[in-house]
């Protein structure tokens, strides 16, 4: 598995050039036009996980691959991406068009902590299909930031955060009315959510000497300063599933990307997992998939 993408990648990878104020830059944000591709220059965006955000609105087909999951585009969307979840993306048309913005956690240092939002945590939606109404109005707001951006006003990059967060809310608006929680509901609220961040944050694993610190609850509790029965009251509350069953569920969902996206073998997947014996972790994904590794990656 490759390290994430860092914005310098980004740019040699893409445009085969670099900013260059990027080095000297601690915030930093651009804004691009996705452009139909010429007869063949169509390329995949390779699977990686990226130390950026990237908000895009994508008119054209497509699949995102989010570790397990297959999100299929079939006409268009506004997509977040986030440092924590790798992706990449498939099947673009030739004549595919849009408009996407980059930024890294800088860019919003002291103004506001814009991962707590849905669309860029792990378990939230990323992925949103449109329609033509509501394609007319993300081109509105990303018109906007383009003319704040080319603009020589003082405060532009206030306004372009404005703009951001207009499409964070625009997103999220996409989604199911949520049930108002209760104080008691957002303190659970609170702590499930850090446990996913925790949980998250030990992905993907990059090297093969690397492996993954916490794995048992009480590992986690200890990490949150709380009772592992409170943890595992408020994780149940507020996602249905126990502690043991979400991180179990994560390291099946690595232990997958692995077999399919690593040239790593069983045994270096199993020890960067956090299993003792390789055996531990056949029987482990036996379980699971009712598949061994080795047969899996051979599907």
């Amino acid at each position: 598995m490759d390290n994430a993408e860092s914005l310098r990648e980004f740019y040699e990878r893409k445009f085969n050039w670099i900013p260059e104020n990027l080095a000297a830059e601690i915030g930093h944000f651009n804004i691009f036009r996705l452009e139909p591709y010429l007869e063949g220059k169509m390329k995949t965006v390779p699977y990686r996980r990226r130390d950026f955000y990237k908000i895009m609105l994508v008119k054209g087909p497509g699949t995102v691959h989010y570790a397990d999951r297959i999100n299929e585009v079939k006409k268009q969307a506004l997509s977040f991406s986030n440092p924590l979840v790798p992706y990449k993306w498939d099947n673009l048309a030739p004549d595919t068009q849009g408009i996407y913005c980059i930024f890294n956690p800088h860019f919003f240092m002291n103004f506001g902590q814009i991962q707590q939002y849905e669309v860029f945590q792990p378990s939230g939606n990323h992925i949103f299909e449109l329609m033509d109404k509501e394609v007319e109005a993300v081109e509105l707001i990303f018109e906007k930031m383009e003319a704040e951006f080319s603009s020589e006003y003082k405060y532009k990059y206030d306004a372009i955060r404005a703009l951001i967060l207009e499409l964070i809310h625009f997103g999220m608006k996409l989604q199911p009315a949520e049930i108002q929680q209760t104080q008691h509901g957002n303190a659970s609220l609170r702590i499930a959510s850090i446990f996913l961040e925790l949980l998250e944050r030990q992905f993907p694993i990059d090297e093969t000497h690397q492996t993954i610190g916490i794995r048992s609850p009480s590992d986690f509790a200890d990490q949150l300063n709380v009772h592992v029965n409170h943890l595992n009251r408020a994780v149940k509350e507020m996602t249905g599933k126990t502690t043991s069953q979400l991180i179990a569920d994560r390291v099946l969902q690595e232990s997958k990307i692995l077999l399919k996206q690593s040239n790593w073998n069983v045994s270096e997947i199993a020890y960067g997992l956090g299993f003792n014996e390789v055996t531990h972790f056949n029987n482990f994904f036996k379980k699971h998939v009712n598949l061994s590794p080795t047969q899996f990656r051979k599907v």
